[in-house]
């Protein structure tokens, strides 16, 4: 009888296991080679990661019931839509700008949301002084002083991040382990050794940081003199997403993740057809552009560098591939 209880327990932890990791399989990235027309699979993570963990990752959060507001829908700085070019990259634009292609690591963290809207203003902030403030923005403040926003590292809303930027400001801060600005992330990065195991795996979620007021990183920095503002905080309709960027810079980008996303390496993602949805994740939209006659959004990612196409992707643009269209946010620099 024991057995025969260890068995059915060792099945069962099987079947658990297989539930938990089957997108992560050989197999599955295999399926995806053979359906996909447009991109690319490789395998990103451990296939024995449980679920749970990837889910982390996603922590962009609707506001249920709220409707999208303000949406700018226009700008005296705007070009006609014919003047909108059919390639554009924003680091060719603005080269000086080197946060730009700057690829973060939230690490065990669902603090995407945070990377995503600090990546952009950053660059933003660049932009308007002409490389005068050049450097990341903190994303450990936003994630952990934030409140309104959600809940660090159990995600939150993007444009309460923006709104954030608005009422209160935000300091510097580079990534983990430096000195760089005001607040540097304290999140450790997910890492993939050469035998393909992640540092991240088996761990719990990261715990939720204190907010300190004042500067630990580069300590000469002074922190009531290092907030950063915008003058406004909005959502972008798919008639503006372009306009906006070639203006002001980088955006936001929210969008619903599927299972086959996180075997992405190159190409324009589409998602297949049997994928299932994992959660909300939230990105830097840096530029667009056509390849081999899809046109295609092109995106930053905050996974490190090891994750997809250097830590970047493209995503197919004009057809709101899972809802990548219907929710940008941005702001303007305040300077």
């Amino acid at each position: 009888m024991a057995k025969f209880v260890i068995l059915i327990s060792v099945v069962l932890l099987s079947v658990y296991l297989t539930e938990q990791a089957h997108f992560l399989s050989k197999d599955y990235i295999n399926k995806i080679n053979k359906v996909a027309k447009t991109w690319k699979a490789k395998q990103n993570f451990p296939e024995n990661t449980p679920k749970e963990q990837i889910v982390r990752l996603l922590g962009s959060k609707r506001l249920l019931g709220v409707p999208k507001s303000p949406i700018k829908e226009n700008d005296e700085l705007y070009m006609d839509n014919s003047e909108v070019p059919e390639f554009f990259d924003s680091r060719l634009e603005w080269t000086y700008c080197k946060t730009i292609g700057h690829v973060r690591n939230q690490g065990n963290c669902g603090s995407c949301w945070a990377h995503g809207t600090t990546g952009a203003f950053a660059d933003r902030l660049c932009i308007a002084t002409n490389g005068e403030v050049n450097g990341l923005i903190s994303a450990e403040e936003l994630t952990f002083c934030c409140h309104r926003c959600g809940f660090g590292c159990n995600g939150g809303n993007p444009l309460r991040a923006w709104k954030y930027f608005k009422r209160h400001g935000v300091v510097t801060g580079g990534d983990y382990n430096t000195t760089d600005g005001c607040q540097p992330y304290k999140v450790p990065p997910c890492v993939r050794d050469d035998e393909g195991h992640n540092s991240c795996a088996g761990q719990p979620t990261e715990r939720n940081h204190k907010c300190p007021k004042k500067c630990y990183g580069d300590t000469k920095v002074d922190y009531k003199s290092d907030h950063y503002k915008t003058k406004d905080a909005y959502y972008l309709s798919n008639n503006t997403m372009q306009k906006d960027t070639i203006v002001y810079g980088p955006i936001e980008a929210s969008f619903d993740v599927y299972d086959d996303f996180m075997n992405y390496e190159s190409g324009v993602y589409q998602k297949t057809e049997n994928a299932s949805y994992l959660g909300g994740h939230a990105v830097k939209m840096i530029g667009w552009g056509v390849e081999e006659g899809t046109p295609y959004w092109l995106m930053v990612n905050s996974w490190g560098e090891q994750w997809g196409a250097n830590g970047m992707f493209k995503i197919r643009r004009g057809t709101n591939e899972c809802g990548i269209e219907s929710s940008c946010t941005a702001g303007v620099p305040l300077v």
